[in-house]
């Protein structure tokens, strides 16, 4: 195997991998990339048995086809000290020796061949759709901050991706809750597909974000029994799913909160996240005392003071609620439009929170218990 290929190129693939590829693998195969040299591409592999990451560039001047695999973390931190944009050249001097060079730097790395490197095939194409990599990466944003951080409840550890139907138009639905907060959002297919729910492991969702955010176009979807794929221009990404039950959140969200609090967005999170720098690890419930256009915003922590803080809003009802200040900034970041409208029923009631600027995504908080 002999080849030459850009640096950028090499260095974003490999970035890439570093998501997937677990620090302290038991397998030392799973701390490798397999790099696979053929006709005019390069394709680089990934996995930790649960997700697999395949990455092809094109244009690479292949002398010598061939396959190997080679340490990751290694490969990535010598690739990207190398200047940028440089042509690096990679060869197989020896069934276990990588050398790679540029410029006036060589190395040699261990390898280990290509045929211990676990990979499934699986035929993902009987039901595929396409949807744009901007609306899937807003989904998943809209969403991600909720997921649940509970080892317990393996099924709230990831997001809930199905499809619904809303006055005969389609959607693709994401939803997820760690049972303090949650999120939903949805974007409109142009017809009917053939999906079934899915519930999508945190590491995957953070990983497929960072493909997404490098990249413009669209996105095709399949998944069949526990797995599902999504194909990039260059990348695709498959991953295991979450066995288990989604619980049914439509049931969740409050019917019946008719207070209205409107208020500038940058103005709300700008004054919440002041108010809760006196709490040292932001556990402290930000109380909201709410009158008629005007709410109070207090911290009080017993170890390091308080803070309060007041606003001009849109409000007609007398309220006191208390909430964690830091669900409140993980949901206002994700606003699109300049308000935020915050609904309320009571005091011990979740709130709901709502984007003037995007129908198609709701926020419920619970209130801390005061």
């Amino acid at each position: 195997m002999k080849f030459n290929v850009n640096q950028q190129d090499l260095q974003q693939a490999l970035n890439y991998c570093q998501g997937v590829i677990e620090k302290r693998s038991t397998l030392p195969i799973l701390s490798n990339v397999l790099l696979n040299a053929d006709k005019s591409s390069l394709t680089i592999t990934a996995t930790d048995l649960d997700l697999i990451f395949i990455h092809q560039i094109n244009n690479v001047e292949v002398i010598e086809e061939g396959n190997t695999t080679t340490t990751s973390s290694i490969m990535y931190d010598i690739i990207r000290k190398f200047s940028t944009g440089k042509k690096i050249n990679l060869s197989l001097t020896d069934v276990s020796k990588l050398q790679v060079e540029s410029e006036k730097s060589v190395f040699n790395l261990n390898c280990i061949g290509a045929s211990e490197f676990p990979l499934t095939d699986e035929n993902f194409n009987q039901n595929e759709f396409s949807i744009k990599s901007k609306q899937l990466l807003k989904l998943l944003n809209k969403c991600k901050f909720s997921v649940s951080n509970d080892e317990t409840r393996h099924y709230l550890s990831g997001i809930f991706l199905h499809q619904t139907e809303i006055e005969d138009k389609n959607f693709l639905t994401a939803a997820a809750t760690d049972s303090h907060r949650m999120s939903i959002s949805k974007i409109r297919l142009d017809q009917k597909v053939d999906f079934e729910a899915v519930i999508l492991p945190k590491k995957t969702i953070f990983q497929l974000c960072s493909l997404l955010e490098n990249y413009n176009g669209d996105v095709k979807i399949s998944n069949v029994k526990s797995k599902i794929k999504f194909e990039l221009n260059n990348s695709i990404l498959i991953s295991k799913l979450i066995d288990g039950k989604f619980p049914n959140y439509v049931q969740v969200i409050p019917k019946n909160n008719q207070k209205k609090l409107e208020i500038d967005l940058k103005l709300f999170l700008d004054s919440v996240d002041r108010v809760a720098s006196v709490s040292l690890d932001k556990k402290d419930g930000v109380k909201f005392d709410l009158s008629k256009d005007v709410l109070n915003l207090s911290v009080n922590n017993t170890n390091s003071g308080d803070g309060k803080e007041s606003l001009s809003v849109k409000f007609e009802h007398d309220l006191e609620i208390s909430f964690n200040s830091r669900y409140l900034i993980d949901v206002a970041s994700q606003l699109d439009g300049n308000k935020i409208e915050i609904f309320f029923n009571d005091t011990a009631s979740p709130a709901l929170i709502k984007d003037p600027d995007d129908f198609d995504s709701i926020f419920v908080v619970m209130p801390m218990k005061g």
